[in-house]
């Protein structure tokens, strides 16, 4: 007998008890109409909730109550003892929420833990109707929930996970018993057939398990028989001829693809610590060019809220929190417009970098930019600040372009991707000596050459900041001017370059024009000063211009 008939015999029974895989239509069915009951039934009671405190509702406005907060919280109350006598299980809770999804009604106790306050925030924001599965306290539930307008609630009628599905759990247990039993059914029929019509194969089945055991591919399985089985012996030895030879090969491969596999899950590891998706696969098609640590030349952005001690002073926490999480907002999604990686938050304060990992072309001049977007940014945040009674903030920003150390530092355990050097000390000391100047933003001189005839420059002041020996020249910068700002910073610029070559009066001159146009202008009144003073009292052989600042 051919052994494709004797499999057909075998094989057989299996399709007869195969039949009992009916049953699962049958559980589908059951599990499907259950499940429906279960959300229909929650759903009902969810409208019969909302029906009873729109009615409560309606009395008070029929009654002309609605603006008697006594009454009002009665009717609440009324909408809480309702919504217990609707519970049929110790399990089921109905909860509200307010807009800031704060509890503000339960019939039940719950703790809420700090990780499920942020997925619940986005629930209430939703104002959804459908059916969810929130975690509230440590216990996934299942809810249907409505928006009541007249308290602002969002209000949820909720039934425990396990208890909501415990009778589909049930019907799946008993689906799953039988089905096991009709293999087991159909196994022991298989083996009572298979076991006289296997016996050929016995053999070459000892064989793989010796060469399995020993890992020697020169083990042959012996030919008994002229049909299927000998066919199959004699094609295993072809075939453990062949993989003896590849073997080698094959262990060469494997061990590549693992290494190659775990390099790439640790780089992208590192990675995603600090840099954003979309910069990981640039990295990865070209692997030679790795995060290590390297000089590059780049921009370094450093931004600060001026008095922000007294203003954290003045707010609660609550409104503190929010506000200082609403200004990250806005800068933030400015200097990641312009490319920019934002490396760490120091308090109230911002360190960004421009050119790393990624270098671009204009990555100076995307930084003066992203510096000026955030003062105007600025702007609108304190709108909202005004228009909710609180402080208003305002920045300095200072930025400075040159060679830095970037790469990665720390341990397997913390790493940040960031800049180090004597330029990123010198980006924050520009963003303190905005206090001084008055002004929003400073700029180093090797940027104002990357940008200059690009955006408009004011030359302020040629400065010694506090551990430099030599002096540099500092400037502000603008988006646009108008025209008497250009001529005020045309004009300024040109006294300041004879006030550095200590021709005293003829920069006199020319700041006393500027105050003409723009009287309150600190800058040119800040030099004129000085020009005028050093007219009477002369500096010192070899003066450069040089003011020493002792900013942070």
């Amino acid at each position: 007998m051919r052994i494709r008939l004797k499999v057909v015999l075998v094989v057989l029974p299996i399709v007869v008890v195969a039949v009992a895989m009916v049953g699962l239509s049958s559980f589908l069915s059951a599990t499907t109409g259950i499940t429906r009951i279960a959300h229909e039934f929650l759903d009902f009671k969810t409208l019969e909730l909302e029906r009873h405190a729109l009615s409560q509702w309606q009395l008070l406005l029929d009654n002309e109550l609605a603006d008697v907060p006594e009454m009002v919280e009665a009717t609440k109350f009324g909408v809480e003892s309702y919504a217990r006598g609707m519970l049929r299980s110790e399990t089921e809770a109905v909860y509200a929420f307010d807009p800031h999804a704060e509890l503000v009604m339960a019939t039940g106790q719950v703790d809420l833990l700090a990780g499920e306050r942020d997925a619940l925030r986005q629930l209430v924001e939703s104002r959804t109707t459908e059916l969810v599965t929130p975690a509230l306290g440590g216990v996934q539930r299942v809810a249907k929930g409505f928006y009541f307008a007249p308290y602002d609630w969002y209000i949820l009628h909720s039934e425990h996970y396990d208890v909501f599905y415990r009778d589909v759990r049930r019907i799946t247990y008993q689906t799953v018993v039988i089905l096991a039993l009709s293999i087991v059914l159909s196994v022991l029929f298989l083996v009572l057939f298979a076991g006289t019509l296997t016996r050929p194969l016995r053999s070459v089945v000892t064989s793989m398990r010796r060469i399995i055991a020993s890992n020697d591919l020169s083990e042959r399985v012996p030919v008994q028989y002229r049909d299927e089985t000998g066919e199959l012996a004699h094609t295993f030895n072809i075939m453990t001829e062949e993989l003896d030879r590849a073997y080698a090969q094959i262990k060469s491969y494997a061990l590549q693809a693992v290494v190659a596999r775990k390099k790439e899950t640790k780089i992208r590891n590192i990675f995603q610590k600090y840099v954003p998706q979309e910069l990981i696969d640039r990295f990865f098609e070209n692997p030679e060019s790795m995060l290590v640590g390297e000089n590059r030349v780049l921009s370094v952005l450093f931004s600060d809220i001026r008095s922000f001690t007294s203003i954290s002073e003045a707010m609660n926490p609550d409104d503190l929190v929010q506000a200082l999480n609403n200004y990250f907002s806005v800068m933030v999604d400015i200097i990641m417009s312009h490319n920019g990686i934002i490396d760490k938050y120091i308090g109230d304060a911002i360190m960004a970098f421009f050119g790393a990992p990624v270098k671009r072309e204009d990555d100076a001049y995307h930084s003066v930019v992203a510096g000026l977007e955030m003062c105007r940014g600025l702007e609108s945040f304190n709108r909202q600040q005004r228009a909710a009674g609180r402080p208003e903030f305002q920045i300095g920003v200072g930025i400075n372009y040159g060679v830095v150390t970037v790469g990665n530092i720390g341990t397997d355990k913390k790493m940040d991707y960031t800049v180090i050097g004597d330029m990123v000390n010198l980006a924050s000391r520009l963003e303190g000596l905005t206090k001084h100047y008055r002004v929003p933003i400073l700029i180093s001189q090797s940027l104002q050459q990357r940008i200059d005839g690009r955006l408009p420059t004011r030359l302020l002041d040629m400065v010694a900041v506090k551990g430099k020996a030599f002096g540099a020249r500092i400037y502000t910068a603008a988006l646009e001017l108008d025209q008497t700002q250009r001529r005020v910073w045309e004009r300024h610029n040109e006294a300041m370059e004879l006030y550095l070559k200590a021709d005293f009066t003829a920069a006199s001159e020319i700041l006393t024009e500027v105050l003409h146009i723009a009287p309150q202008d600190e800058a040119a009144r800040r030099i004129l000063d000085r020009a005028e003073r050093y007219s009477n009292k002369p500096p010192p052989s070899g003066w450069q211009g040089v003011e020493v600042m002792e900013s942070k």
